[in-house]
């Protein structure tokens, strides 16, 4: 790999190398390596060992009222496949890549090929700089997608919010109350309240149970001042 190609993956990393074949390695793809064992697979590997941790630190630290499930749930959504060949392309990684005659118009140069340049790339940090230099790398990447991951979280996951409130604060589970429903079989809506010991709290429609569930967790939520906005669908 000459100089020019490596000071440009430097400046699409935000990193600069002690030791620049790691990135000669990183970005040699099978299909052009005499050896396999010289080529990014064994550090695609590793890549994904250190992704997945720092993932998985950095939810645990900055979340700590999302439950085990919660968690898992946003972690495998920000290793997966599709979104590190997002933020491979993203960075410009694939170009980079040498590969072998053919493979230039792959269709898994898009999808698993350009995540796996993401993962090696990640590897080479961590060897070069340790787990410091990877973290600080995966963590400025990731930002915006661990933000929307928290908003989504919050939107799809009400109930799972009011689970743990009530349990801390009161001792027991919120009960959901179906009070009507309306309209044919196959398009009905329902209307929903939450119960919680002595306290009813505002009721919500949905066009199914559990998005009326959702609607009505949301609107406790909301009158036990743990959200701002609106209650949602409420009488």
């Amino acid at each position: 790999m000459d100089a020019q190609t490596v000071r440009r993956i430097e400046e699409a990393l935000g990193y600069q190398f002690k030791n620049p074949q790691l990135l000669a390695e990183a970005f040699l793809h099978a299909s052009a390596a005499d050896d396999r064992r010289r080529s990014n697979e064994r550090l695609e590997f590793l890549g994904d060992a250190v992704l997945s941790l720092v993932v998985c630190q950095t939810l645990f630290e900055r979340f700590p009222d999302y439950l085990e499930g919660d968690l898992t749930k946003i972690k495998s959504r920000l290793v997966s496949r599709k979104v590190c060949a997002e933020l491979a392309h993203q960075l410009g990684l694939p170009g980079h890549l040498r590969l072998g005659r053919g493979m230039e118009s792959s269709r898994a140069l898009a999808g698993s090929i350009a995540a796996a340049s993401l993962e090696s790339a990640i590897a080479a940090i961590y060897l070069d700089g340790g787990m410091e230099a990877a973290k600080t790398f995966i963590c400025r990447l990731y930002e915006p997608l661990f933000v929307e991951a928290d908003a989504q979280q919050h939107q799809e996951n009400y109930k799972s919010l009011l689970q743990q409130y009530c349990q801390q604060e009161y001792g027991c589970m919120p009960i959901y109350d179906l009070l009507d429903e309306k309209g044919p079989d196959h398009n009905k809506c329902f209307e929903i309240a939450v119960v919680v010991r002595h306290l009813r709290f505002d009721s919500a429609w949905g066009i199914t149970k559990k998005e009326a569930e959702q609607k009505a967790a949301y609107n406790a939520l909301c009158q036990l001042g743990l959200m701002g906005g609106p209650a949602a669908g409420s009488d």
